[in-house]
């Protein structure tokens, strides 16, 4: 019998279950065939500690060290590879880039201002006179987020613990102080459910979060003939109307759309993709020919975007790990060692 139930097996999920079982044995279950498939699976993959509020930003710093040195045999490779973000302004979003030239100067290591000529050298595709100002953020890196998954649910299994797929949580009760879920049992649950997450706190008669779930489309086309843009960094506008970064020898493109969706297998619409080509090609001289592979998540944000991290004050026994919007696999590795923390009542061990 387990000590710890984790419903949500993304990287939330994931990370949860990794940092509670150096506490006791964990049960983490899955709806799908394989975890991962909804959002973490579809992320954008970046680490930025200068995207999100205040405490996102927080929490992303904090999970740097974790990222730079995962615990030995966690990871076969490095989970960070640079890549940087320019971000560009047009003329009348100056009150803005001010804003976030400002926030920028907190984090660890602190953003830039970059003329047009810096910005030429570090991706020449851009149509430097559509804009008045540019940023550049040093120390925003690519997440091999399959291999950090991979290594949360397989530090689960190697402490005793199992991931149980092809599971869906749907009454969720609480009897003989234990919570019962699917068929199994343990003094605590953890909620990391995503998109359901709302949706199985309402199954054991807890108070929901408010979380709306939004589709952000993705897709894939080819980089200039005859130039590599392998070293390119992200580049996107700071009014959050579009970003592009080198990815699988192309480049991903999306609108930076959030549109609210139901909890679902989110599927791309048509006219986001056309509104992101359309978007790059006026930010750039990249003629979009053919899109390759388009994809849609969701990202599932609490109110004030602020994640949701600690014990239902209406279910003692009941914690929420979710609401953590598009950056959950940036914050994973804090945000699960607070969650351990919270259920705990001590220091992380890991």
């Amino acid at each position: 019998m387990a000590d710890f139930l984790v419903v949500g097996g993304g990287i939330a999920g994931a990370g949860a279950g990794y940092f509670l079982s150096a506490y006791g044995t964990v049960t983490l279950l899955e709806m799908e065939p394989s975890p991962g498939y909804h959002a973490t699976g579809r992320s954008a993959a970046l680490f930025s500690e200068y995207y999100g509020n205040a405490t996102v930003r927080g929490l992303t710093a904090a999970s740097r060290p974790f990222f730079e040195s995962p615990p030995p045999g966690f990871a076969e490779h490095p989970l960070l590879s640079p890549r940087g973000v320019v971000a560009l302004c047009t003329p009348d979003e100056q009150e803005r880039f001010e804003r976030a030239l400002a926030e920028g100067q907190d984090a660890p290591f602190p953003v830039r201002e970059i003329d047009m000529a810096e910005v030429r050298a570090r991706c020449p595709v851009v149509r430097t006179e559509s804009f008045a100002r540019a940023m550049y953020k040093p120390a925003a890196a690519d997440i091999d987020v399959e291999v950090l998954h991979r290594g949360f649910l397989r530090g689960i299994t190697a402490a005793g613990g199992q991931v149980v797929t092809r599971t869906r949580v749907t009454e969720v009760a609480q009897r003989g102080g234990r919570w019962h879920a699917a068929g199994f049992a343990a003094p605590y649950l953890v909620n990391a459910a995503g998109a359901w997450a709302d949706e199985v706190a309402a199954s054991a008669g807890v108070r929901g979060c408010g979380l709306v779930p939004r589709r952000r489309t993705a897709f894939l086309v080819d980089g200039p003939a005859g130039m590599s843009t392998a070293r390119w960094p992200m580049v996107a506008d700071v009014s959050e109307t579009f970003y592009f970064k080198p990815e699988s020898g192309r480049l991903l493109v999306s609108p930076a759309d959030a549109t609210p969706a139901p909890p679902g297998d989110a599927r791309p619409d048509d006219l986001d993709v056309a509104v992101g080509a359309q978007r790059i090609q006026e930010a750039t001289t990249l003629e979009v020919r053919r899109v390759h592979h388009a994809w849609a998540g969701l990202r599932t944000g609490a109110p004030g975007d602020v994640p949701v991290i600690g014990q239902a004050p209406d279910a003692p026994g009941f914690f929420w790990l979710a609401g953590l919007g598009g950056y959950g696999v940036q914050i994973a590795p804090a945000a699960g060692r607070a969650l351990a923390e919270a259920v705990t009542g001590v220091s992380s061990r890991r």
